[in-house]
């Protein structure tokens, strides 16, 4: 397992360390328009000031297998202690089944559940929770959805985050550039109203290649330290097996000594 993992480590670690300059730079777009445009002109970019607490989804990653050392258990406890500290109208969707069990032993309401997207996930699979996710906001159902996810920074270290995804946050620094200098064709609105639902895809893929790429990297350590653990364990096996053979042996070799003295 640990060079079944090391394998497919390589693979989600490419995909996930080259998707990231793409969404970054969608982030800076994206961002940089939100700060210059109206939040009327999409209902994506509402930020929905009710005072108090408001109802919020938090989407939560994690996989559908064990053995992978504290990977799930890390973001689990994470998500916990968001739900603890900000308490409110809350429910989760969930990606993989660890995260949907541990939410349903703490009776967390769980809006939606999508299975684990396999080995290789692909932008289009998705697509249908990007669709859930932004159907639900702009119908009004969440004022506020989050993601966490486990993000890969190495191969030793895989940390849990939180990142705000719907309404788009704008950018405090614009670049110096008025927003009468942006030029739209057709619109606007027509402009948005095709790029953000593709970011919001966009944010939610490159959450799923992290978590990959983390769930394969933990599995990967976890099944090296089970390798060493177990042959140290047999080390110190072997050794008491030669130590009482070896005394059953001596005590033998007694018994016919004193036996052949005795006649």
């Amino acid at each position: 397992m640990q060079f079944v993992a090391a394998s497919k480590l390589r693979r989600a670690q490419e995909s996930t360390l080259a998707s990231r300059p793409y969404r970054e730079t969608l982030d800076e777009v994206i961002a940089d328009l939100a700060a210059v445009l109206g939040r009327t002109d999409h209902p994506l970019l509402a930020d929905r000031d009710l005072g108090g607490e408001h109802n919020r989804l938090i989407v939560i990653m994690t996989s559908d297998r064990g053995l992978a050392g504290a990977l799930n258990t890390n973001t689990i406890r994470f998500v916990a202690r968001e739900i603890t500290e900000h308490p409110g109208d809350l429910k989760v969707a969930t990606v993989g089944r660890k995260g949907r069990d541990a939410m349903r032993r703490a009776r967390v309401p769980i809006a939606a559940h999508f299975e684990g997207f396999g080995d290789r996930p692909a932008f289009s699979d998705v697509l249908p929770l990007a669709r859930l996710v932004t159907d639900d906001f702009v119908a009004g159902t969440y004022d506020r959805v989050d993601v966490v996810y486990s993000r890969f920074v190495s191969t030793l270290v895989q940390k849990p985050v939180i990142e705000r995804l719907l309404p788009v946050e704008p950018s405090e620094d614009t670049h110096g550039i008025p927003g009468n200098q942006f030029l739209f064709e057709p619109s606007p609105e027509t402009f948005l109203r095709s790029l953000l639902p593709r970011y919001v895809a966009t944010r939610l893929f490159q959450a799923v290649l992290e978590s990959k790429a983390s769930e394969e990297s933990s599995r990967m350590v976890a099944m090296k330290n089970a390798t060493e653990n177990a042959q140290e364990l047999i080390e110190d096996l072997t050794l008491s097996y030669n130590k009482v053979r070896q005394a059953n042996i001596t005590r033998e070799m007694v018994e016919i000594a004193s036996g052949a003295q005795a006649r």
